[in-house]
């Protein structure tokens, strides 16, 4: 197969200094379709130790809500869209993901939000760890507060 796009890697941000990040894959095709492959330690800067997917979400429906602790994961649109929403100390931002040759990179503590899930969207997420509920962070106010004992930060939201 000839590359019909060679873009940036990952890399390897720090949680401290980088809220999150579209990355884009390289894609690769030819007449008969196209190809994006992902390996550890080349477009996933982490040892994968769980791969799941979201799938048949009622566009009306929104999912995540909730923070990890420890966890570093790609979020992958494979099919269809959605609205992505991270946030951390440096605040909010806002991805629409739509297309399998981009991902976005999280890690830290950042709160996780999906919207607006096209009723075609599959979500591919690539993490770092196995399945932990004690790393979960499932009530909004605690992430706030947590946050702000970590970084000294406050969220103000007009609220």
């Amino acid at each position: 197969m000839t590359p019909l796009t060679i873009d940036t890697q990952i890399g390897k941000p720090k949680a401290d200094n980088v809220m999150s990040k579209l990355v884009k894959f390289a894609e690769f095709g030819d007449h008969r379709g196209g190809l994006v492959a992902l390996e550890e330690g080349s477009e996933i800067p982490f040892k994968i130790k769980r791969i799941y997917y979201i799938y048949n979400t009622s566009p009306s429906i929104s999912r995540g809500f909730h923070a990890h602790e420890n966890l570093k994961q790609v979020v992958i649109c494979v099919s269809g869209q959605c609205r992505f929403v991270v946030e951390s100390e440096h605040g909010r931002e806002e991805y629409i993901l739509n297309n399998p040759a981009e991902g976005v990179f999280i890690e830290g503590l950042k709160w996780r939000e999906m919207h607006d899930l096209s009723s075609d969207c599959v979500l591919l997420v690539v993490a770092s760890e196995v399945y932990n509920d004690r790393d979960y962070i499932r009530n909004y106010d605690e992430f706030r507060q947590l946050l702000k004992r970590r970084t000294g930060v406050g969220l103000d939201h007009g609220d």
